[in-house]
């Protein structure tokens, strides 16, 4: 009976399970049949406990991801890039992957054509019924793509490289300053590539900080890294991983082929500001203040190139489009709760 309730779910693939990814499973259950492809084999246990199919598979080694080939009409990419050069080719990996024998891999998996079809009336009745309580009635659904294969792909606002402080929307030019950012935004133009193509339809989520309980900077307050003096502090942008994961269901249902959404709260923080009140909310001293010269000669690089970026994000689209309510609409309405509980 299991088989059989797994058989009629619609299939959807995680692509890196971390915190944020474990976070969206109970979003996707029980109306769907969630896989997760994870690298490491110890992890699987604990998939399966959460109610995931582990896949076990690298992205590094492209002979590993076969079994992803025509496995699940959604895939939520979660994945980072590998660590080293300007070209994402992990994302590339798993393009060409999910590329592969699309169609005959669908009717193999789901038996015949007209199984199929009854698949894409599981998934489209599922889009529904899973987003009725988080959507408003009379608001437009997205209309479906040609596209086989439905991807949302977790990218990074690192990719706008320093905007002096500025209200930026998505139709800011990319300008990635690092390594790091510059492989993300080859991500970004791979997949838009894919979706021009007909071989995906992949909407992108540009990700600032994201913080929960578990996730808060309490270890370096503790130790008394310093921060920047108001006059050469950076702007930043927040997220909470659960509002996060509810960002990315939705656009999984909702998101619009190729189109880029900001996945940020209202926040409007510099980053000592970010600091001073999570320490206030635990009890702990504030961060010490240094300028930037000082910290360029004590602060470790890759903490430091979060130091040399400003910009303040609009998300206009995530809350217009989607029509998204967020649970913490910034980093204070969280931390009240916390004190609460």
């Amino acid at each position: 009976m299991k088989a059989t309730r797994n058989f009629r779910r619609p299939r959807v693939l995680i692509v890196g399970c971390g915190d944020v990814g474990m976070r969206c499973v109970p979003l996707l259950q029980p109306r769907a049949h969630v896989f997760a492809l994870t690298s490491h084999a110890g992890r699987s246990a604990g998939l399966r406990a959460a109610g995931v199919t582990p896949l076990v598979g690298d992205l590094d080694v492209r002979r590993s991801l076969k079994r992803l080939a025509g496995l699940a009409p959604t895939v939520l990419h979660l994945a980072p890039p590998q660590k080293t050069g300007d070209d994402d080719r992990r994302t590339r990996a798993l393009l060409a992957t999910l590329g592969t024998r699309r169609a005959s891999a669908l009717r193999a998996a789901h038996g015949t054509v007209a199984a199929v079809g009854r698949l894409r009336r599981v998934r489209a009745s599922w889009a529904e019924s899973e987003t009725a309580g988080i959507v408003p009635d009379g608001v437009r659904r997205t209309a479906g793509s040609r596209a086989s294969v439905r991807l949302v792909y977790a990218s990074t606002t690192g990719v706008y490289g320093d905007c002096g402080g500025a209200w930026i929307d998505e139709t800011r030019v990319t300008q990635p300053a690092n390594a790091r950012a510059r492989r993300r935004a080859s991500a970004e133009r791979q997949l838009r590539r894919a979706t021009a193509r007909g071989s995906v339809a992949a909407s992108i989520a540009r990700i600032p900080g994201i913080y929960a309980g578990n996730r808060l900077p309490l270890a370096r307050l503790e130790k008394g890294t310093p921060a920047l003096t108001d006059a050469d502090d950076v702007y930043t942008n927040h997220i909470h991983a659960d509002d996060l994961a509810a960002i990315l269901v939705r656009l999984a249902t909702h998101g619009r082929p190729g189109r880029v959404v900001h996945a940020s709260d209202d926040s409007a923080l510099k980053m000592g500001e970010y600091f001073d009140e999570v320490a206030d909310a635990f009890g702990l001293p504030r961060a010490p203040r240094i300028t930037r010269v000082e910290a360029e000669r004590q602060i470790e690089p890759t903490l430091l190139s979060f130091m040399r970026e400003s910009r303040r994000l609009l998300n206009r689209r995530l809350k217009q489009e989607l029509s998204v309510r967020l649970r913490y609409p910034s980093v204070e309405d969280f931390l009240r709760e916390s004190v609460k509980a």
